[in-house]
């Protein structure tokens, strides 16, 4: 996901997917504490991807 993608998007598309990112995140870091997680840098594109959002979302409103 790369910024220029997110900022042409509306605010309320926008916080859908920042919802649905942060309950991934969510279920990512409760995989890593059961051990389940076998790809740990998925942690850190999620986390990523909330930032690249949140910043869009920043420039959304904004305007």
């Amino acid at each position: 996901m790369n910024y220029i993608d997110l900022k042409d998007k509306s605010e309320a598309e926008l916080v859908a997917m920042l919802k649905e990112k942060k309950l991934e995140l969510f279920t990512l870091n409760a995989k890593q504490k059961t051990m389940q997680l076998t790809n740990t840098s998925e942690l850190r594109v999620a986390k990523k991807d909330i930032a690249r959002i949140q910043t869009a979302l920043t420039a959304a409103r904004s305007k």
